[in-house]
């Protein structure tokens, strides 16, 4: 036998309103756990599913119980009665066990077993006798679950595991040979009366009569009265009355009844119960989900309005960026213009330099002409004096070239004072002429500079235009992007809508299977839960009249 230790003397109460459900294959090997077997077990579900049932044993439960377990399985019985099992972490804990075979194709493939809590008697009995057991190996008698301890008591089982048809039968064949003797009686008086036996055909006729009642009332209390029982639990258990209860020694026919009643019994709470359990929660989740969705649905409303605003927002920057690309156009055309107009005055200024430029070698080549009349009129001006000198010498003779000869000085000297005026003009000319050359030199620089400038500046708005460009492409994927994710929120929208009214039919088809199950009593006191009203379905529609 396994051992399952170390073990601790804590226990674990069940949950008098929780049914412990799991099956196990032919070899013993769990295929289900119910969520509060896993709960009162300590096991994890992959820790059990695939492992021996035994791995509950507890060590103070004694061998004979578990042979007389799948003795009784085996054959094809129920089997009931109080176990001690322990959890993964040592501690313990009692239950009712109920175990039935389930039997596919006239075998059994598997057992099914429900445990519920027992009562506090139920517990110390089995405890006592179990310790009985362990102390006093065969001290007991156990027969599918039940424990008798004295020999009487074991007399009495076997007297009540006789079937009822051997008893029934028994007791015809004795009122069988009454009737016969009574029947030879009265077909034969003389032969009675001649053997003196009349006297004791009377007693036996009252014998007989007596036997018969006897009868009757074996029948009335050993079988009509437990069947009247067993029906009374039926209809109980028909009627969805799953608290009732039933509990019978008998090994016959009526006792087995009673016992596979109970089972069902239990099969049915524990059903019930499970579906019940799993209803409840499923009813906390759609309540949890109809709070949910109508919380994405305002969600999905509120991000339509603002997608639908973001939209009408980009549209208006799409306006303006286009605006402004086409200013951008303007001024780059602008920046153009005034590029092609400085580099026209630029052109002009050089022009203007070189027109100055030319004036001043003009000038100088004058002032070179008025240096060579000044030094012809010095030279006519020494020439008159000469001429002067011999005329005063030649006397009368001389007298009139003497006058020429004057007014050739005197003209000399007015072409010197002449020259001398146009030499200082051209001087002055020439230093203004210069300065206009350094002025103009320097409009042609500042030309320059301002021609650098319009380039740059057309330059940045060509790249301003480009760029202008491209963020209104941009802008326009934006706006295409917003909108198609407008058309999806607003798709969301609708199936927001259509789960809310999914999660509201799951609801009302979930609160009338609950009025299903309320017919089955599992005394438990708990009402079936209430269906909550869901929050009014906000749509597409009422999102967009928000937003407007």
């Amino acid at each position: 036998m396994r051992q399952n230790l170390p073990i601790t003397n804590v226990e674990y109460v069940v949950d008098e309103r929780q049914s412990i459900v799991s099956t196990t294959d032919h070899r013993g090997n769990i295929t289900y756990a119910n969520p509060y077997f896993i709960e009162a077990s300590g096991y994890a579900e992959e820790e059990l599913i695939g492992a021996p049932h035994n791995i509950l044993r507890h060590p103070d439960m004694p061998p004979a119980a578990f042979r007389d377990l799948w003795a009784s399985i085996k054959a094809g019985l129920p089997w009931q009665g109080v176990v001690k099992n322990r959890r993964k972490n040592g501690d313990y804990y009692w239950v009712f066990a109920r175990v039935t075979p389930i039997v596919e194709n006239g075998k059994a493939a598997g057992y099914m077993s429900v445990r519920t809590k027992p009562s506090r008697a139920q517990i110390d009995a089995a405890a006592r006798l179990y310790k009985q057991e362990m102390d006093k190996p065969g001290s007991l008698l156990l027969r599918q679950g039940r424990v008798f301890a004295s020999r009487w008591h074991r007399r009495f089982v076997a007297m009540l595991e006789v079937p009822i048809g051997l008893r029934l039968g028994l007791t015809f064949a004795m009122l069988l040979a009454a009737v016969a003797v009574l029947g030879w009686a009265a077909a034969s008086p003389e032969a009675v009366m001649r053997a003196g036996l009349a006297g004791w055909l009377g007693a036996f006729a009252i014998a007989v009569f007596a036997a018969v009642g006897c009868f009757w009332l074996y029948v009335a209390q050993a079988i009509v009265s437990p069947m009247k029982q067993a029906v009374r639990f039926a209809q109980r258990i028909a009627g969805g009355d799953l608290t009732a209860t039933a509990d019978t020694v008998r090994g016959d026919e009526i006792g087995q009844l009673t016992r596979a009643l109970c089972q069902l019994n239990a099969n049915l709470h524990s059903v019930v119960g499970d579906i019940h359990t799993n209803f409840d929660n499923m009813m906390t989740a759609a309540h949890q989900i109809s709070g949910g969705t109508n919380d994405l649905s305002g969600r999905t409303d509120s991000q339509a309005a603002a997608l639908e605003e973001t939209a009408a927002s980009i549209d208006q920057i799409t306006a303006k960026v286009k605006e402004n690309a086409g200013h951008t156009s303007q001024g780059d055309g602008m920046a153009n213009n005034a590029l092609a107009s400085a580099e026209t005055g630029g052109a002009i200024v050089t022009k203007v330099v070189d027109t100055i430029a030319e004036i001043s070698e003009s000038s100088q080549r004058i002032s070179d002409i008025v240096g060579i009349i000044n030094g012809i009129a010095n030279q006519t001006n020494l020439l008159a004096l000469n001429a002067a000198v011999e005329a005063a010498r030649a006397g009368e003779a001389g007298r009139g070239f003497a006058v020429v000869a004057t007014e050739v000085r005197n003209l000399a000297q007015s072409s010197a004072n002449a020259a001398s005026e146009i030499k200082t003009l051209i001087e002055e000319s020439a230093e203004k002429v210069k300065s206009g050359t350094l002025l103009a030199r320097d409009a042609g620089a500042a030309m320059q500079d301002i021609l650098a400038s319009i380039r740059s500046v057309s330059g940045i708005m060509n790249e301003i235009t480009v760029a202008s460009n491209e963020q209104s492409s941009g802008i326009e994927q934006v706006n295409s992007a917003v909108n198609h994710l407008d058309e999806v929120t607003q798709q969301n929208a609708a199936l927001v809508e259509q789960t809310t009214r999914s999660t509201r039919r799951l609801e009302e088809q979930g609160a009338k299977l609950m009025q299903a199950l309320s017919v089955f009593k599992l005394g438990r006191n708990k009402a079936a839960a209430p269906v909550a009203k869901p929050a009014p379905v906000r749509t597409p529609a009422s999102a967009k009249r928000k937003a407007a």
